[in-house]
């Protein structure tokens, strides 16, 4: 008899391409894709359960299939169809509470697995240069998405003591990118203007959906992932990129605004429906956040195939060009770097007392000095 997996969140393009791997697996035998809406895609075989994880009635779910694999995708900053920031708030923290609820009263479930997020550590001004899993973090998230993950990790790490006997793994993703993402901070990068704070070019991380995905699968596989598949983990690609690389590689202008300014923008942009410019998104775009992936290596013997960059950059191909076509953007920055790096180097020669003749003909022989005089 093979696996019985549950997942959550299945309507989401992340949680379809997990149900369909998982229908390909041989080590699986039945796949439960549960969400409180129709998927608007084909799961693959997979038994689609129309059920609201908010509501008591998914214990029933575990026991009818006899569910011995949970992987809960449904932690999100982002509603399906438009909802509110409480119906996201709601799905995120109380459909968790109500799935640890039903997992708890399941003696068949063996192994938990939680999408999380690397927003949990928060993004201020003193923060360390590289989060691990155990930093304490100094600046707790006050709202938003973030909010939702610290809690729903609270309630994770309750019901890890409550049933010793489950294997739980927290999978904390960096900012997940790709042909199809569908996130705060992906609406942001699709602006046709990109507003910056002014004085700040903060680090990013970002993870590939596809590495995403193969994670989950490892992690969810207990043949594969075992014991050491237990704990809490970070995961991202190798590697930073600073937002003004982003923007170069997106092909996008950027505006920088002030601080303070920056906050009640994000309220407009939020009432018109543009983008979830969320407190906690302008932290991140103000101190960037960096975190160790040792552990997801070491520990469980991942490598994302895509470093940051690759995956940024497989982004933006599926976004197009932007305003600016990245060529064009990099030749002119390539231009700008020399014509700078030539006006310093003159700089430091007149304050050394010489002064560097052109050495062009001017026609009277003072083009042919090209050695240094004094000024």
């Amino acid at each position: 008899m093979g696996r019985v997996v549950l997942v959550t969140g299945a309507a989401r393009q992340l949680g379809g391409r997990l149900v369909r791997r998982l229908v390909r697996d041989p080590g699986v035998e039945r796949v439960v894709a549960v969400d409180a809406v129709a998927p608007g895609h084909a799961l693959g075989g997979a038994e689609f359960v129309r059920a609201d994880i908010r509501r008591p009635a998914l214990a029933r779910v575990l026991a009818q299939y006899r569910v011995d694999t949970v992987v809960h995708t449904d932690v999100t900053g982002t509603a399906l169809g438009g909802g509110s920031r409480a119906s996201v708030k709601e799905s995120n923290v109380i459909g968790t509470m109500q799935l640890l609820g039903a997992c708890q009263k399941s003696p068949g479930v063996r192994r938990l697995v939680v999408k999380s997020s690397t927003s949990v550590y928060g993004s201020a001004p003193h923060d360390p240069a590289v989060f691990t899993e155990a930093t304490p973090v100094r600046s707790l998230p006050s709202g938003g998405f973030a909010k939702d993950a610290v809690e729903v990790e609270g309630y994770v790490r309750g019901f890890a003591r409550r049933r010793p006997d489950v294997a739980v793994s927290v999978l904390r993703f960096a900012n997940i990118v790709g042909p199809a993402t569908d996130t705060p901070l992906g609406e942001y990068f699709s602006l046709p203007v990109l507003p910056t704070v002014f004085g700040y070019d903060p680090r990013l991380q970002f993870v590939h959906e596809d590495d995403v995905i193969d994670i989950l699968l490892l992690v969810a596989d207990e043949e594969r992932s075992g014991a050491r598949g237990s704990g809490t983990f970070n995961v991202a690609g190798d590697g930073v990129l600073l937002l003004s690389q982003c923007a170069r590689r997106l092909g996008k202008p950027t505006v920088p605004v002030l601080l303070p300014a920056v906050t009640w923008l994000g309220s407009a942009l939020r009432t018109a429906g543009v983008t979830d410019f969320a407190p906690e998104q302008i932290r991140l775009l103000t101190h960037g956040r960096v975190v160790s992936t040792a552990q997801m290596r070491e520990t469980l013997g991942f490598s994302a195939s895509y470093s940051t960059p690759d995956a940024f950059e497989d982004f933006a191909r599926g976004r197009g060009e932007g305003l600016l076509p990245p060529r064009a953007v990099g030749a002119a920055v390539d231009r700008l770097s020399s014509v700078a790096g030539r006006a310093a180097g003159l700089a430091v020669r007149r304050r050394a007392g010489f002064v560097e003749y052109d050495s062009g003909d001017s026609g009277d022989g003072a083009g042919d000095r090209a050695g240094k005089e004094r000024d």
